[in-house]
């Protein structure tokens, strides 16, 4: 499985981590879960370590965490960090998304 976390979303990242005094085992809990208006929804979380069942990757110097029912979805995914004239945020280009919804936090496949 492969997520990546550009450059731009692993320092907004590494800021938030920081900021939070995450301990050294931290990383980032990249999840899939029921929900949203596309029937699924994408969910970030800082935690102190992973879960024993948890796929760990690592992507531009970011500890990953990617429980099995998420892993199904998430291969290939890229996780961005984009500031427009509307605000800023995380977004996410799923390959194996087959719909999206206007916010683009939720999607289908």
């Amino acid at each position: 499985m492969q997520i990546t976390v550009t450059a731009t979303a692993a320092a907004e990242v590494q800021k938030f981590m920081q900021e939070q005094g995450a301990a050294e085992s931290a990383g980032l809990r990249v999840a899939v879960l029921p929900g949203g208006c596309s029937g699924f929804q994408y969910g970030l979380n800082i935690e102190d370590e992973a879960q024993d069942d948890d796929d760990i990757l690592e992507s531009n110097g970011i500890r990953l965490f990617v429980d099995p029912f998420s892993a199904q979805y998430l291969d290939g995914v890229e996780i961005d960090y984009v500031t427009t004239m509307m605000g800023s945020g995380f977004t996410f280009k799923n390959p194996n998304a087959t719909g999206s919804c206007g916010c683009g936090s939720s999607f289908t496949v």
